[in-house]
């Protein structure tokens, strides 16, 4: 297969995961503004993740058996139309009703978002093992660039368009990612490669959990992604509350939402901040990132990544401020505490952007060729599964008190270094072994 290719499973990916960044930063207002509890406002952010889990290692079994390219297409016409339901349901009068459509439209991108498994798998069958932790990046670099344009267009989605406006620009590119997807993405899977055994759901667990050191990289990216929702899922929420861009005590409707400026102030902040970490991860994982792996190698990489998380993550509670974000605010006075706030975010990004790059990179590595799918899919599912209690767990404590998700988050992500630091050093002799011979296993 030809470098172009490449290219052309970084566009897939890209295009789907700006529909993505359009929606994400806006859900936790959305949720908050329409009368959601906190638990609830957890539960529709966790819902995505639930159905990944149940997903996402069937999806990558299915990949390797019949090819990546058919379950590509579906996942990306599934993600289409979970945007469209988001598009429709926003524009209900009922606050209730549109919870439950945003609720269901979740589930559907959920259950549908094979995206990252199968491209994530498509890239480790056209790249030799040696080049996988860096061509990981591409992924990353994927999900950072699509964090920066697509809350920029939820933004501007969200002024000319109304609350409907964000979940039909998704869908609309969504549905464009499907066609180019249809016409110009190859088949990476070889009808040559080796055979797949047919394992049922849980034997595939129990297969991939079974090998040591496969096993400590899931556990480590489990806890990587439970600490890195704390931010997704109550960023906006602590921005408002502690730049005071929205009254808390304040609920509003649908009729009269858009009217209402602290809440455009609070989704502006929302989207510029998740734009603003989009670009740093991938500035990050496009560029510095194959230099690290080359200097550092993946297991002293990973748990650094991981001091970095919570070095970002302890402080970001307790900055304050009283004014809204703004290009000419951050060269005033006034302006010291977003520049505190973008200073941690910056290091949140640079820490999360150089996590899963070279973890991703040393599973694939220390995975045959015809279970590549199946491995990352109980990866990615271990993700998800750190998505569905990590929202819950953010949201419940960031109702009780905003600085205790961050805080017991950061603790966790430090615990998670030590350990990896003190574990992963020693997978370093077959991590060389299977550099030099592709596909052997730990």
């Amino acid at each position: 297969m030809k470098k172009p290719s490449l290219l052309i499973i970084f566009l897939t990916v890209f295009i789907d995961l700006i529909g993505f960044g359009i929606v994400l930063p806006l859900l936790p207002i959305y949720s908050d503004q329409f009368g959601a509890s906190g638990v609830f406002i957890g539960v529709i952010m966790a819902s995505f993740s639930a159905m990944q889990f149940l997903f996402a290692p069937a999806w990558g079994r299915l990949s390797d058996r019949i090819g990546r390219r058919p379950v590509l297409l579906v996942s990306t016409a599934g993600a289409a139309a979970s945007y469209a339901l988001f598009g429709l349901g926003s524009g209900f009068a009922d606050g209730r009703t549109v919870l439950m459509v945003i609720l269901l439209s979740r589930v559907l991108a959920g259950v549908c978002g094979a995206n990252i498994t199968v491209a994530q798998a498509c890239i480790a069958d056209i790249t030799p093992p040696e080049q996988r932790s860096k061509k990981m990046g591409l992924v990353g670099m994927a999900f950072g660039l699509g964090f920066i344009f697509g809350p920029a267009l939820g933004g501007v989605s969200l002024k000319f368009f109304g609350l409907t406006g964000p979940g039909w620009v998704a869908a609309s590119l969504c549905a464009a990612n499907f066609l180019l997807a249809f016409f110009i993405l190859p088949e990476t899977r070889q009808p040559g490669s080796a055979g797949v055994s047919v394992r049922p759901r849980w034997n595939q667990w129990a297969h991939v959990l079974s090998r040591p050191n496969i096993g400590l990289l899931v556990g480590l990216f489990f806890l990587a992604t439970f600490c890195f929702t704390c931010f997704e899922t109550t960023l906006g929420l602590l921005v408002a509350r502690n730049f005071k861009l929205v009254d808390p005590t304040i609920k509003v409707s649908s009729l009269d939402l858009m009217n209402r400026q602290k809440f455009h102030d609070a989704a502006a902040a929302s989207t510029i901040l998740f734009a603003y970490c989009g670009f740093v991860g991938a500035f990050v994982q496009g560029g510095p990132l194959g230099r690290l792996v080359k200097r550092m190698g993946e297991p002293r990489l990973i748990a650094f990544s991981l001091f970095l998380v919570a070095m970002s993550l302890a402080p970001l509670p307790f900055i304050h401020g009283d004014t809204k974000l703004s290009w000419a605010v951050l060269f005033q006075n006034g302006g010291l505490p977003w520049w505190e706030l973008l200073g941690a975010l910056a290091l949140l990004a640079i820490g999360s952007g150089l996590t899963r790059p070279p973890l991703f990179g040393m599973l694939s590595i220390l995975t045959p060729a015809n279970e590549q799918g199946e491995t990352i899919g109980v990866a990615q599912s271990a993700g998800s599964l750190a998505r569905i209690f990590g929202p819950l767990f953010a949201g419940g404590l960031f109702h009780l008190h905003p600085t205790w998700p961050y805080v017991a988050c950061a603790l966790i992500s430090f615990v998670a270094g030590i350990f990896a630091w003190s574990q992963l050093i020693k997978t370093e002799p077959a991590l060389l072994a299977a550099k030099a011979h592709s596909g052997v296993t730990a």
